[in-house]
């Protein structure tokens, strides 16, 4: 009977494959011939976040499928329904998902028996399990404000799943000024200062003061004339400009928490205030200070004596409130006994490092050393990187390659988080849509495959033609600048940028501009990224043409300079309705787009 009985019910499942070739075991059909198979179900208690994250993907689905989709605020949800949040629904179809012990940014995504859930802790978790599904079961890709990948197709439907995942930081920020936008910011999980994502769309952590705040908070013009005890003891003299302050004095420290309590009254919404050191040298070498700094072996004993106690005098009154500082220049060594207080970060700075080489490598042992020793003196470490050429936003920068293991390697040495420093004053800076759509996927997840994200980002945002050929670029310059010391401030005849490179290079953007020729989209967006290139050409002209002659090669432009530089500027102008194409500022310095042409003319 029992052999009978497997026959049968065997029997039966073949029956269903054949009669419906599409139905797979444990499979959630979400759509079926553009006809909607689900409602979504929103808790009557929804955040206004939660609320948000309901919309989004009824929203995203109807593109998808082209069919509406209900949204129904209940306590409980049908037998077919995608139930969006923690809520009541939630846990009487799903009792078993961790629902109750969820970090704010951790997701749940489950399946059973027709139901999909996608839940997550507060405030953006939600959000965040919305945003998985629709780029990891849907396909769905955000390359950028302007550009998005949504597949069309006439059926949904989704493997039975079990996925719970958290940010490997909690702290992340690509800043880019294309990662301003704060629809891209969420969408691609990112939750830093810079991108002012509102508070029904998640929210992102806010500072206060976000860095270089002595002078800020205890202004000179103000102060140094009745109390120059409290600034650097520089040579001497007390210094009251270009320098930092001398952060033993008891009265200095006494007014600083006074000054931070009362920045946080002013902003009661911030969860971080800085209290760091000037962008310059000139700390304090007063007898106190000193001494202080030399038995810690390192002038951040001084600041982080300074911050720990800002930390410890506000803890009662902001107990939500981090303390952060910056491990930067002369504060970058960590000192050999004193440990950050639990609510001190510490933002250990990378601008002296070698950007063509990973962190941990040979190059950059003295930074590797500092972030293995500061992640021994601070539970909350937060890494400021660059990953631009600050003296021009334009110039290639050939640090593709290193993203992916220095993130892995902040990740294995206990970072909390991220400030990923780019070109933020400008669209059209050299790869910008790139580097932030893959330090987004990075920030999340370091261990994803870094190459293989940089080729989808290319295939999907120049297209499939183009795709590859821009892949060759860059690995071109990638092994040209392999051997040289690639600083963020790189000189325009950098080594990597020699005739010979540069013809290939060329060669490679005129050929991915004609494979794209056709569709004016596509067609903007390569010619952009071909800036970069050209600007080399125009800046270091007859160097390159000496250069060529010399090698008896033949030169791959065929119009002059002017030639150039007018073709460059039409680019560089923009297109009507696209602000995206129009480069603005080329350094951070202000440079100007048309101070750099004036050099031309």
């Amino acid at each position: 009977m029992g052999a009978q009985l497997f026959r049968m019910k065997t029997f039966s499942l073949v029956l269903l494959f054949a009669l419906f070739p599409g139905w797979r075991l444990g499979a959630v059909v979400i759509a079926k011939n553009n006809v909607p198979q689900m409602v979504i179900v929103l808790d009557p208690n929804a955040t206004p976040t939660e609320s948000f994250a309901a919309r989004e993907l009824a929203s995203t689905l109807s593109q998808i499928t082209g069919g509406t989709y209900e949204i129904r605020t209940n306590f409980e949800a049908p037998d077919r329904a995608i139930i969006v949040g923690p809520g009541a629904a939630a846990r009487k179809a799903f009792k078993d998902a961790p629902l109750d012990d969820l970090g704010g940014e951790e997701l749940v995504i489950r399946t059973r028996a027709g139901q999909l859930l996608l839940a997550g802790g507060r405030p953006r978790g939600t959000l965040y399990a919305v945003s998985h599904f629709l780029q990891e079961d849907c396909g769905v890709r955000w390359w950028a404000p302007w550009a998005a990948t949504i597949p069309k197709q006439n059926s949904l439907e989704i493997r039975e799943k079990s996925v719970r995942e958290k940010p490997a930081f909690e702290y992340r920020e690509p800043y880019w000024f294309t990662a301003f936008d704060p629809d891209w910011a969420w969408r691609n999980r990112c939750n830093g200062n810079g991108a002012p994502v509102p508070p029904e769309k998640g929210g992102h952590v806010t500072y206060k003061g976000f860095v270089h705040t002595f002078y800020p908070l205890v202004p000179p013009d103000k102060y140094f004339a009745s109390h120059p005890a409290w600034f650097s003891l520089v040579k001497g003299q007390r210094a009251q400009s270009n320098a930092q302050l001398c952060l033993t004095d008891p009265g200095l420290r006494q007014m600083v928490v006074d000054r931070v309590r009362d920045w946080l009254r002013e902003s009661p919404g911030a969860g971080i205030i800085s209290v760091s050191q000037n962008d310059c040298h000139g700390e304090c070498e007063c007898p106190q200070c000193r001494a202080l700094n030399e038995a810690e072996g390192s002038r951040a004993g001084t600041m982080l004596d300074f911050v720990n106690y800002v930390g410890q005098r506000i803890e009662a009154d902001f107990p939500n409130v981090a303390v952060d500082t910056l491990a930067y220049q002369h504060t970058r060594k960590p000192p050999r006994t004193l440990h950050a207080r639990s609510n001190v970060v510490i933002r250990l700075c990378s601008i002296e490092c070698n950007f063509a080489a990973p962190l941990e490598a040979p190059s950059n042992a003295s930074f590797a050393d500092d972030i293995r020793g500061w992640a021994e003196h601070a539970d909350r470490l937060y890494i400021w990187d660059y990953v631009t050429d600050f003296a021009n936003f334009l110039q290639p920068q050939p640090n593709w390659f290193v993203l992916g293991p220095n993130l892995r390697f902040f990740q294995a040495h206990h970072v909390r988080g991220v400030f990923e420093e780019g070109a933020y004053q400008t669209y059209g800076a050299e790869m910008e849509e790139m580097r932030a759509w893959v330090l987004a996927q990075l920030l999340w997840n370091p261990q994803q495959d870094d190459r293989a994200l940089i080729r989808e980002f290319l295939d999907g945002y120049y297209g499939t033609t183009a795709g590859p050929i821009i892949y060759r670029y860059l690995d071109l310059l990638a092994s040209a600048a392999r051997d040289y010391n690639l600083h963020c401030f790189s000189p325009p005849d950098a080594p990597f940028l020699r005739f010979a490179t540069l013809a290939k290079a060329e060669a490679m953007w005129q050929e991915a501009e004609r494979s794209v020729a056709g569709d004016e989209e596509l067609l903007a967006r390569v010619r952009l990224g071909h800036l970069p290139v050209l600007d080399v050409w125009m800046t270091q002209w007859d160097n390159l043409q000496k250069e060529c002659a010399e090698a008896r090669m033949n030169w791959p432009l065929p119009e002059g300079r002017a030639a150039v530089v007018a073709r460059w500027q039409a680019v560089a102008e923009g297109i009507p309705g696209k602000p995206w194409t129009k480069v603005t500022i080329l350094s951070e310095g202000g440079l100007t787009r048309e101070a750099f042409l004036s050099q031309f003319h």
